[in-house]
């Protein structure tokens, strides 16, 4: 008496499938939030966004200031991780760098006009992120 077997190539298609499905769920948000925000103006530039939950990204800009120095005023609500603001001047020097956690209104370090970086980093951020700078 012979036993048929399935064809493994059968068997290895139903497994990739039914590890697709079970981590559909998975892992952390990766969602920007319900609402994301960006103007980008010379010598003026906001950014916002809500909702997030366990949020991990990297967001650059180029922002163009034509001054010398910048306000930078944080209201954010975060209620888990943490997001890094830093602004890099025209020449490549890191000007500010502060948590999104503490809110406020700051100013820059002096730095050299033209085109700047904006970057913010977050971790694993849940709550809402927002910042503007402001040529000062």
């Amino acid at each position: 008496m012979t036993r048929s077997r399935p064809a493994r190539p059968v068997l290895l298609v139903a497994a990739a499938c039914l590890a697709l499905v079970a981590c559909v769920g998975c892992g952390d948000d990766s969602s920007a939030g319900k609402d994301l925000q960006v103007t980008n103006a010379p010598d003026s530039f906001q950014f916002q966004v809500t909702d997030t939950k366990n949020y991990s990204h990297t967001y650059t800009y180029t922002w163009a200031n034509s001054g010398t120095s910048a306000t930078v005023n944080q209201a954010s609500s975060i209620s888990g991780g943490d997001a890094t603001l830093v602004i890099k001047d025209n020449a490549g020097a890191t000007v500010y760098s502060r948590s999104l956690k503490q809110n406020g209104t700051f100013a820059t370090a002096a730095g050299v006009a033209g085109n700047w970086t904006v970057q913010l980093l977050a971790s694993k951020v849940s709550g809402t992120l927002n910042f503007r700078a402001q040529k000062l």
